[in-house]
């Protein structure tokens, strides 16, 4: 199998699901003792969500595209932003190395495309459900017609992400307010709904919701499977010491 390079912690929280989901899939299929060949770094949060708050996302991409460089030499063949939100980045970080970066936004979309769906309702942070990364691409790569909370319901969906989830704190309560919004998205027309940041998969998912769910951390996870377990080709960094 090849190896999964892992940008975690942002936050911890989901980076862990990410990595039982990954083992959780190889021991599914190889059976045994087998698990998943991960190389992964986990950043230190606040770092990361000071420089959002402060609209310094370059920094923030340089932290990005160094852990990347960093993972492509310890042996990576493929890359995982393990948030949407940081796919704001995601060309940033793509740029700076020679292997592929599998972008959440897109095995995400593909798979609502494949179920029949078209307008999704799109639960993230407020970075991703306001700022254009990752909607337009939803549009004019897939031709989605995503539909975006209004702004008391985005705000609500926010904040118990970064005071709560991210935090490992999961109430009935703020599951509550979810299916509220989700409700609400409903009665717009969302013929589906979109798990569009990683740690929403801890408070809601299919079965509390009576609407097709695609959820992005799992559908991030498969399609890292499926490259980890296709054809090995040589390393970028292999074949460059051959060609020297």
């Amino acid at each position: 199998m090849r190896m999964i390079g892992l940008i975690g912690g942002m936050s911890w929280e989901s980076t862990a699901v990410y990595y039982r989901r990954l083992n959780e899939q190889i021991r599914s299929r190889l059976g045994g003792l087998h698990s998943a060949e991960i190389l992964m770094r986990s950043v230190d949060f606040e770092t990361i969500v000071n420089l959002q708050k402060q609209g310094r996302w370059d920094e923030a991409g340089e932290i990005l595209a160094k852990i990347a460089r960093d993972l492509e030499d310890g042996g990576a063949d493929c890359l995982l932003i393990c948030t949407n939100t940081m796919h704001k980045l995601a060309d940033d970080v793509q740029q700076a190395v020679s292997i592929p970066l599998l972008h959440i936004a897109d095995v995400t979309a593909a798979a609502i495309k494949a179920a029949g769906c078209d307008r999704p309702l799109l639960l993230a942070t407020r970075y991703t459900m306001e700022h254009a990364f990752y909607v337009q691409r939803l549009r004019d790569q897939f031709a989605l017609d995503p539909i975006i909370p209004d702004d008391d319901d985005r705000a609500v969906v926010h904040d118990i992400i970064f005071d709560e989830l991210c935090r490992g704190v999961v109430s009935d309560r703020s599951r509550a307010l979810y299916l509220d919004v989700i409700a609400r998205g409903k009665s717009r027309g969302a013929d589906s709904v979109i798990l569009g940041c990683t740690e929403i998969c801890l408070l809601v998912g299919p079965e509390h919701i009576d609407l097709p769910v695609f959820d992005s951390t799992a559908l991030h996870v498969d399609a890292a499977i499926e490259f980890s377990m296709t054809k090995q080709t040589p390393h970028p960094r292999a074949a460059q010491s051959v060609a020297s």
